[in-house]
């Protein structure tokens, strides 16, 4: 408890809210005070125009009776603050005893407490007042008690206080309760950062149900966590293929070469010796080059390269090149393809893919069975697809035939080294391809949809029509 308060008050996101405090405290303080003082300054004014009226009718007083009509008019005002004192302010007539010193010399307004008022008051109140000097040299004094004005000024400034004051513990208390939630989130994903790097990867972020952006956050994190988890997995089980496959020609090339060393020259053929160390040789450097060939693929590097080509033609080709060996194991070979199937491609990568597919479809297809190739020119691109009447591939091994060394028989015996589906999807990715692999049981079927050639003047059925259509890339995974 007392570990994540001292987070969060140590938390740059404490600290912010704490600027945005101030802030807004100084623009709310601002704004008070503009009313406070704009409502009190109104309420003044008014004040100060009733007894500037008020003065205006008593002088008009004297101007019309003289100093006794205005020692009448006086005599007969209630409410108010009022005295007539001659040249030496010396009172004469009104309510207050003595002439305030705060109105003589040039002071024409001004706010005072008389020292002398009525016997029976429990307190001198607060007067505002002004006078004027009238033709006869007396000085007359018109006010009035501004004690209420005061109290509501008072009553102003305390709400004012309290308000500000209520304002700032509101904003302290939220800003620490949100502080203190995010603190606790983020030390929610440190805990398991540093499971993780203790212990691997098997920890994930809990979720607390809130569907807000932490649970996105963590939602995105643990998805990120399963997926570096099924990377470092993929990496293992690579790395555990690539060492079984090169373990057994090495193993026979150390072999051969102790047994051409050791043997003498008249008892050995050292020439079958060293064609078959070769041969080896030749298997492990194409696998090494094949896993380049892949790399540089997924790099994108071969883009520069692409044309528009004929994907039938490519086809009926493939076809030509596997049909003696689809023959030898007493099958067949058909090609179904439109008269012309543009795309825009590499033409070398998609005639390894077609022959990839091809060969798997003819080794692993059934005895004396039948391998389709089918391409087929649509608007929005072109299918080419392969099937054979073969045992096929169970669906739950779908997704993982297209990773490099995979193969269905653990044993790893029968001849390969399972990059075949691995250059498939990589040259896939790198034409923006959808692969489909369909279960025909019997048989497998495996469908590329190719995007459609980006140039005006070129259609998949007519080369004097416009293509239309785009198709988004579905990377593999």
């Amino acid at each position: 408890m007392y570990v994540l308060l001292a987070k969060t008050l140590r938390s740059s996101t404490f600290k912010l809210a704490l600027i945005c405090i101030g802030i807004f405290g100084a623009v709310v303080v601002a704004l008070f005070g503009y009313v406070y003082w704009s409502t009190a300054s109104y309420v003044r004014i008014r004040s100060d125009q009733a007894i500037k009226t008020e003065l205006v009718n008593l002088q008009e007083a004297f101007a019309s009776t003289g100093r006794s009509g205005l020692i009448s008019a006086i005599a007969q005002r209630e409410g108010g603050v009022y005295l007539l004192a001659d040249s030496s302010f010396i009172p004469l007539a009104g309510n207050l005893e003595v002439w305030p010193p705060a109105l003589k010399a040039s002071n024409r307004w001004a706010t005072f407490s008389p020292p002398d008022w009525k016997p029976n008051a429990a307190r001198r109140p607060l007067l505002r007042a002004t006078f004027e000097t009238l033709p006869d040299g007396t000085h007359l004094l018109v006010g009035r008690d501004i004690d209420d004005l005061n109290g509501f000024a008072e009553k102003i400034e305390t709400a004012l206080a309290l308000g500000i004051s209520l304002i700032f513990v509101l904003a302290g208390f939220a800003s620490v309760s949100v502080t203190r939630r995010t603190v606790g989130r983020i030390e929610a994903i440190n805990t398991t950062s540093r499971a993780i790097m203790q212990s691997g990867l098997g920890k994930r972020i809990p979720l607390r149900d809130t569907r807000d952006e932490w649970d996105e956050l963590a939602v995105n994190l643990n998805s990120m966590l399963d997926r570096i988890e099924a990377l470092m997995g993929e990496v293992k089980q690579f790395t555990d293929n690539v060492a079984h496959d090169l373990r057994t020609p090495l193993t026979r090339m150390r072999g051969r070469l102790e047994k051409a060393y050791n043997c003498p020259n008249s008892n050995c053929d050292r020439s079958s010796l060293i064609g078959d160390t070769l041969a080896d040789l030749d298997g492990v450097l194409g696998m090494f080059s094949s896993l380049t060939r892949i790399s540089q693929l997924e790099a994108d590097d071969r883009k520069a390269a692409f044309r528009i080509v004929d994907l039938a033609e490519i086809a009926r080709e493939v076809a030509e090149l596997f049909d003696p060996a689809a023959e030898d194991k007493g099958g067949h070979l058909h090609v179904i393809a439109d008269q012309r199937a543009l795309v825009n491609g590499d033409r070398d990568l998609l005639f390894d893919v077609l022959a990839n597919l091809v060969d798997n479809a003819i080794k692993h297809g059934r005895k004396a069975g039948r391998v389709t190739v089918e391409v087929t020119a649509k608007n929005d691109g072109t299918v080419v697809s392969v099937a054979d009447d073969g045992p096929g591939i169970p669906v739950d091994e779908h997704q993982h035939v297209f990773k490099r060394f995979y193969r269905l028989e653990q044993s790893r015996c029968t001849p390969g080294s399972g990059l075949g589906l691995s250059l498939v999807a990589a040259v896939a990715r790198l034409h923006g391809a959808q692969v489909e692999m369909l279960d025909k049981a019997p048989g497998l079927e495996i469908r590329l949809l190719l995007p459609p050639p980006a140039l005006t003047g070129i259609d998949n059925r007519d080369a004097s029509t416009k293509s239309t259509g785009t198709l988004p890339p579905d990377l593999l995974r």
